[in-house]
């Protein structure tokens, strides 16, 4: 199993007039812990994408347990429960607050493409090698 972390800070543009986060912002919550996560492998999503493949979201699911506010820390935590096989790879996510609460638990689902053609392709073998390890 693959875990990361990634703080976040909440601005206050990200909130509304209740000073809560808008809930819209959590996907890009989400996608900072995931391309965060991938670089702490040592990669980026543009090695990725220079390596000629592409990750599109398909699907993107969130439970709202808790608020969080402007300025509020947040802890973005990303897991690969499984090595990826085949095009297909799942993020489980997780956001929690300072106080290790969890705010909100979700899952992003992304396929990898090829590039030009947009067909269905596996993980580059260089993210493999570098995710293996995690998964003996």
């Amino acid at each position: 199993m693959y875990i990361s972390e990634t703080k976040i800070r909440v601005r206050y543009a990200e909130t509304d007039q209740m000073n809560v986060v808008y809930h819209g912002n959590y996907a890009q919550y989400f996608e900072v812990g995931r391309v965060e996560s991938i670089r702490q492998l040592g990669l980026s999503y543009k090695d990725v994408e220079a390596m000629g493949v592409i990750m599109p979201v398909i699907e993107w699911t969130a439970k709202f347990i808790r608020p969080a506010h402007y300025d509020d820390l947040l802890t973005v935590r990303t897991t690969l429960k499984e090595l990826p096989q085949g095009h297909r790879i799942e993020f489980i996510q997780e956001i929690y607050n300072e106080e290790g609460r969890l705010l909100t638990a979700g899952k992003v689902l992304l396929y990898f493409l090829r590039a030009g053609t947009m067909e269905k392709a596996t993980m580059p073998e260089h993210m493999t090698d570098k995710l293996k390890s995690y998964f003996s």
